[in-house]
């Protein structure tokens, strides 16, 4: 249980932080020049709040992604940091949907990036539950087990960034124009070194682990 729930915990701040980070970028085009799409004309009195949202969502996508890094490697402190971070998330991200929702009608795509980053609060949530710290879900001495979840993370990552202009299509569409593919080559390029980190991170955790088990045995 303790290694699932680790596993689990590491891979879901991962993706919420890629969702995040992707969902902040993704919002320059619409919050530098609103006026461009019809829309989203609505927003254009108040572009300098998107602007703020923008800048707000990439710094937490890298909060996160940092957050990730600590709890893989079993920082101190890492599993707290992670819960305030998803904290802020939810919260700005719940003022940029009802800010959206009463200017132009409608939040998406924003609401997938708060609904995965609820879902991940919760579940940190629940390792605040005493039985469940108990366990010290991410503590520096997981080693390999940390490093598999960590390259498992990096891989799915990879996978979503790959993927973003189909899964995330329908919801930036302007004018014909599918804008979740505007940067191509930086995501293509991005999707593609994650997944080969993750899989390349895997297979030496598991070249390792026989060597540490053995290691423990001999002790």
């Amino acid at each position: 249980m303790k290694k699932f729930l680790r596993f689990l915990g590491i891979l879901f701040m991962g993706i919420t932080a890629a969702f995040t980070l992707l969902g902040g970028i993704g919002t320059t085009c619409v919050a530098l020049n609103p006026s461009s799409y019809d829309s989203m004309k609505a927003i254009a009195p108040y572009q300098w709040l998107y602007i703020l949202y923008v800048l707000i969502g990439v710094g937490l996508g890298i909060l996160g992604v940092r957050s990730v890094i600590q709890l893989v490697k079993g920082k101190p402190n890492a599993e707290n940091t992670a819960l305030m971070i998803l904290i802020a998330g939810v919260l700005v991200g719940g003022i940029h949907m009802a800010t959206s929702r009463s200017l132009r009608g409608s939040s998406m795509p924003v609401d997938g990036v708060v609904y995965i980053t609820l879902l991940t609060l919760i579940l940190f949530l629940v390792f605040r539950l005493p039985k469940v710290r108990e366990m010290g879900l991410f503590l520096e001495d997981a080693g390999g087990e940390n490093d598999t979840a960590g390259g498992m993370t990096a891989t799915v990552i990879g996978l979503l960034v790959l993927g973003v202009q189909y899964w995330a299509g329908p919801t930036h569409l302007f004018n014909g124009v599918n804008y979740a593919d505007a940067f191509h080559g930086a995501m293509l390029g991005s999707g593609l070194s994650l997944v080969l980190f993750g899989l390349f991170a895997m297979i030496i955790s598991h070249i390792k682990q026989p060597h540490q088990e053995m290691n423990i045995v001999i002790s």
